[in-house]
């Protein structure tokens, strides 16, 4: 069957996102045409992308890039390249786009994000803060415009696939799997002498520095599951993760008769991104698949929150709602760039996020602006905290 090509927006072309939606982009360009690509600074990077792609617009949100890429005439002549984050929106709404990949980081990516919903626009998630920080808004005005929200997280994807054709009451939990990161076996005591260097090697996964600390502490596993409840509508109580070392397993649904469904793929963002580019339609895969014929162990165990207490403070954030999970995600971003930079200790991260939230007034933003203004607030008193470590 012959299937429409899809016209595709990427918003973080230049990041882990960008480079896995453009190895799928290279190997179905038959289905899938690039027609915008935005970066923050990287503009030799952003041009290159253009030129190969022959793609029609982009936009360097620095407006320093902006400039010396104009100047210098990086661009292809057949690429209109625009400047700052107010361009995203325009990027982000473009009459011709179906499917915007939001791959940015930060809550840049939620106004252009919902400009799209509201034009009914298909969106592919791998932007944790569209639905950390605005799940409401986003729910609610995908219901309104009908635009359709697919998860590229390896975990949420292999939920959405496995709950294709059954309802809410179907379903007794989602079972999220963590690899556990890096630090996952050693000893608890020696975790205050984590470097960066230590910490932005993941066993299993190529991913970005601040992504590969979060599976380290497990923070991401806690920002998970803030969007698992958003996107499938289940309370915390439904929401389970376990270790599973091996990352093949992506994640489980179990039903209230005892069925549990999984998915299972190597590790490799291609697959939920292609299953989200694509969708409701397959086809061969970037890279080659699981071999069941050659032998292969997987474990799984519940996690120690001892050694994670990122993910028992995420936890505790979703039991008590409001702006608990915009808080929770602010003060890691923050608590993490730290880290990166040598002002703070590993353990101090936690530390930060747990200070941030006995912060919160536990009110509830009523607008995008409000919760765009508490995460302000919130990156400013991360920022404040003073290590006592370093």
């Amino acid at each position: 069957m012959k299937v429409a090509r899809k016209n595709v927006v990427l918003l973080g072309a230049t990041g882990s996102i960008g480079a896995n939606t453009l190895r799928v982009l290279r190997k179905h360009q038959n289905k899938l045409k690039l027609i915008a690509v935005t970066a923050h600074s990287n503009d030799q990077k952003l041009a290159d992308i253009c030129q190969e792609f022959k793609v029609p617009y982009a936009t360097l949100t620095d407006s320093s890039a902006y400039k010396r890429a104009k100047a210098e005439g990086r661009f292809p002549s057949e690429t209109q390249l625009f400047g700052g984050n107010d361009a995203l929106i325009e990027i982000s709404t473009l009459e011709e786009a179906d499917i915007i990949v939001l791959g940015v980081v930060g809550a840049c990516g939620l106004k252009p994000a919902l400009a799209a919903i509201d034009m009914g626009k298909e969106i592919a998630l791998a932007n944790k803060e569209l639905l950390v920080l605005g799940g409401s808004f986003v729910i609610d005005a995908a219901k309104r415009s009908g635009s359709r929200l697919l998860p590229t997280d390896s975990e949420h994807n292999a939920i959405f696939q496995c709950l294709e054709g059954h309802c809410n009451e179907d379903v007794e939990k989602l079972i999220l799997t963590a690899s556990g990161g890096q630090f996952r076996d050693a000893p608890i005591q020696k975790l205050d002498s984590v470097t960066p260097a230590d910490a932005t090697q993941h066993p299993n996964w190529s991913m970005g520095q601040k992504i590969t600390v979060d599976s380290a502490t497990m923070a991401n596993k806690g920002l998970e599951l803030f969007e698992a409840h958003w996107l499938f509508n289940l309370e915390p109580s439904r929401l389970e993760v376990v270790l599973h070392p091996q990352s093949i397993a992506h994640s489980f649904v179990q039903f209230v008769d005892g069925s549990i469904l999984g998915q299972f793929t190597p590790p490799s963002m291609t697959f939920a991104i292609q299953h989200c580019l694509l969708y409701p339609h397959r086809s061969a895969s970037v890279e080659p698949t699981l071999d069941f014929k050659q032998s292969m162990q997987w474990d799984f165990r519940a996690p120690d929150l001892a050694r994670y207490p990122c993910l028992k403070l995420a936890y505790e954030s979703l039991y008590t709602g409001g702006n608990a999970l915009a808080i929770y995600n602010a003060s890691n971003e923050i608590a993490v760039e730290r880290f990166l930079n040598g002002s703070i200790n590993y353990l101090d991260i936690p530390r930060i996020i747990d200070w941030c939230l006995s912060n919160d007034t536990n009110s509830v933003a009523t607008s995008v602006e409000a919760l765009i203004e508490i995460d302000a607030l919130t990156r400013k008193l991360a920022n404040a905290f003073k290590s006592s470590s370093v």
